[in-house]
């Protein structure tokens, strides 16, 4: 079964052995209580781009929805954001996504890989805002951009062509 381990610097992994094959889709998640933005990249071309909301009333349902991009996608690694304080240390959600992803590389066989994701969602809403997407609007799509910015910083630190 595939571990979850962590990557502590976005950008720049410290150990980033390239799970999965060299080439082939990535799905990058933001994960979060109520809602799970989800980004799909490629290796070879190291882009990210915002893929969909993953919501439902329960884990249960919020997993069918997983499943449903994992089984169209057929990813060779998922990227899961993990949230600290700015300082790096943990609290609630940083235990939950350490959880959900675990589960996700349980749950669909797929290797699963931690990447630091400060400032995230905090980048995702300037980025909207600049692109003149107002408040009302972004809500539907933040997290899907959150997930990009995770999953393009996993690309962007990852000689992905190393064997």
């Amino acid at each position: 079964m595939p571990e979850a381990f962590t990557l502590p610097v976005p950008g720049a992994p410290a150990d980033c052995k390239n799970p999965g094959d060299a080439a082939g889709t990535v799905l990058g998640f933001d994960f979060g209580e109520k809602r799970i933005g989800v980004a799909v990249g490629n290796r070879a071309l190291r882009l990210a781009h915002p893929l969909a909301t993953v919501t439902g009333k329960d884990a249960s349902q919020r997993f069918d929805g997983i499943h449903d991009l994992i089984d169209a996608w057929r990813p060779v690694l998922l990227v899961v954001g993990l949230p600290t304080h700015a300082d790096g240390t943990e609290h609630e959600l940083t235990r939950l996504s350490r959880r959900f992803a675990r589960r996700l590389a349980g749950r669909f066989g797929v290797d699963t890989v931690l990447v630091d994701e400060r400032y995230t969602s905090r980048d995702a809403e300037a980025a909207l805002r600049e692109i003149g997407v107002g408040s009302r609007r972004h809500k539907a799509i933040l997290d899907q951009v959150a997930a990009q910015m995770i999953l393009q910083s996993y690309l962007d630190g990852c000689d992905v062509a190393a064997p």
